[in-house]
């Protein structure tokens, strides 16, 4: 399955979730899309609350089924509690990192930003979205780029920036200081349900 590319806001109702970070999308219709959308009283199986947790977290970070699961395997392979660790991976992606130092106001906006190679890490340019950036390493904008004016607004509109990432306004870089911790991840994501699935 290819990476979704649809209305997220009618997504967002759907799940009940914010996929974009701004929570717009909920802010008028907070129920489900559709003509019967207010209405709508389903009573999900355990499969259902399983395979919808699953979907939040994956269209959150805009990532096809195949990195997904790919991703999952290897938080497997990791020490540590699966899920935490699958969502510490997830956070660690380059595209990820770019929206939380604030150069992105979604992360649909950076995955482009990093695609289109504005993006660098430790100095060299990279435009793979799913780079995993280890603690340490510093993302920057080229500085061919540093002019876009998308990135100046997004800077300007940014009022947090994560513990786990530091950032430096005037050189327009940032460092991924350490991994996040369970507490700094989405609250609104069950990842047990998440593991649960995968385990059937």
């Amino acid at each position: 399955m290819s990476r979704y590319t649809g209305s997220v806001w009618k997504k967002s109702r759907r799940l009940g979730i914010s996929l974009t970070g701004t929570g717009k999308e909920l802010d008028k219709r907070p129920y489900a899309p559709g003509q019967h959308g207010p209405n709508q009283r389903r009573k999900l199986s355990e499969y259902g609350l399983q395979l919808q947790e699953k979907q939040k977290l994956r269209f959150m970070y805009g990532v096809n089924e195949r990195q997904f699961r790919n991703l999952f395997d290897a938080a497997g392979a990791m020490k540590g509690i699966h899920g935490e660790n699958f969502m510490i991976l997830l956070e660690s992606r380059l595209d990820n990192i770019v929206y939380r130092l604030g150069l992105a106001r979604t992360r649909r906006q950076s995955r482009q930003l990093v695609n289109h190679g504005h993006i660098t890490v430790d100095g060299g340019r990279v435009d793979i979205p799913s780079y995993q950036v280890k603690p340490g390493q510093v993302i920057g904008v080229r500085e061919k780029s540093q002019n876009i004016d998308a990135i100046k607004e997004a800077i300007e509109a940014n009022s947090f920036t994560p513990e786990f990432v530091s950032f430096d306004a005037d050189k327009l870089e940032g460092t991924f200081t350490r991994l996040p911790e369970r507490s700094e991840l989405p609250a609104e994501i069950n990842e047990p349900l998440i593991v649960e699935f995968y385990s059937r």
